[in-house]
C-alpha cells in the first residue's frame, strides 16, 4: 500500500505557521504557554516547534515534521499529567491536557497522512475519535467556566457575552457528538474550524493587539489557531475520505 497524496493542505499549512510561532514565541519569552519550564526544556521545544512548524508545510519534509510536532506536543502534554493527579476535581488541568492533546491529534493525523501504515478509514475513524473527545473537553472547559468564557466575548457582539458563551459551549458538545457518533462528521469539522478561527479572529487577535507585550496573550492565540488547523487537518481528511468513497462506489 502506498500513502495517498492529500488533495487539501491548507489545514496543515495553519497548523504549521502556529507551530512556528510557538516556537518564536517560546523563544522570545523563555517559557512555553506560561508553564515556566526548565530553560533546557524550553529551548528544545522551541527548536523542535520552529523545524516540525517549517518542515510540515513542504511535501517532502511534512511528514517528519509532524513526527517531531507529535512528540513535543505530547512531552507538553503529559506535563498536566501531575496537576491533573493533584487536584483531579479541578477542570483546568485536565482541559490543558486536552488543549495540547488536540495538537498531538493534529500532528498525527498529518503524519498518517502521509503514511502507508494505515488505511484511510482506520485514518479517518481515528481521528474523529481523537479530536471529538478534544472537542469534548473544550465543552466541559467552556460550562465549568462559563464565565470566565463570557467575559472574553467582545461586549459590542450583540445579543451579549453570555449568550455567546453558553451557544459556543452547545456548539461544542453537538460537534463532539457529530464526531464520535460518526453522523455528519465532515460538517461538524468544517463549522469547528470555523469557530476556532472566528475565535482567534474576534477575541484573541484584539486582546494581543490591545497589550501586545503579554505572553499570555501571544500564546493563547497562536493556540486557538493551532486547534483550529487540527480541526482543519480533520475536515480535509474526512473531504477526502468521502470524495475516494464516491469515486469507488460510481466504478
Amino acid at each position: 500500500m502506498t500513502a495517498a497524496t492529500p488533495r487539501s493542505n491548507l489545514g496543515r499549512h495553519v497548523f504549521g505557521v502556529a507551530a512556528l510561532a510557538f516556537g518564536v514565541i517560546t523563544l522570545a519569552w523563555h517559557d512555553y504557554n506560561g508553564w515556566h519550564q526548565p530553560r533546557y526544556l524550553v529551548y528544545a521545544a522551541a527548536v523542535a516547534l520552529i523545524f516540525g512548524g517549517a518542515a510540515i508545510q513542504f511535501p517532502r519534509t511534512a511528514k517528519p515534521g509532524a513526527a517531531v510536532l507529535a512528540v513535543i506536543y505530547l512531552v507538553f502534554a503529559l506535563q498536566c499529567l501531575p496537576g491533573i493527579v493533584a487536584a483531579p476535581r479541578i477542570y483546568n488541568s485536565w482541559g490543558n491536557f486536552f488543549e495540547q492533546f488536540s495538537l498531538v491529534a493534529g500532528a498525527a493525523i498529518v503524519y498518517a497522512r502521509l503514511s502507508s501504515a494505515r488505511s484511510p478509514e482506520t485514518q479517518t475513524r481515528i481521528g474523529r475519535i481523537l479530536v471529538g473527545i478534544c472537542t469534548a473537553s473544550f465543552t466541559l472547559e467552556q460550562a465549568f467556566y462559563l464565565h470566565p468564557t463570557a467575559s472574553l466575548v467582545p461586549k459590542w457582539l450583540p445579543p451579549g457575552p453570555m449568550f455567546w458563551a453558553v451557544a459556543t459551549t452547545v456548539f461544542f458538545a453537538l460537534a463532539a457528538v457529530a464526531l464520535l457518533a460518526n453522523r455528519m462528521a465532515l460538517l461538524a469539522a468544517r463549522l469547528l474550524t470555523i469557530m476556532l478561527l472566528i475565535f482567534g479572529l474576534i477575541v484573541w487577535v484584539p486582546l494581543l493587539l490591545s497589550a501586545p507585550r503579554s505572553h499570555t496573550n501571544w500564546s493563547e492565540t497562536v493556540e486557538t489557531f493551532a486547534i483550529a488547523g487540527t480541526a482543519w487537518i480533520l475536515a480535509d481528511l474526512l473531504a477526502d475520505y468521502r470524495l475516494n468513497d464516491r469515486r469507488a462506489a460510481a466504478k
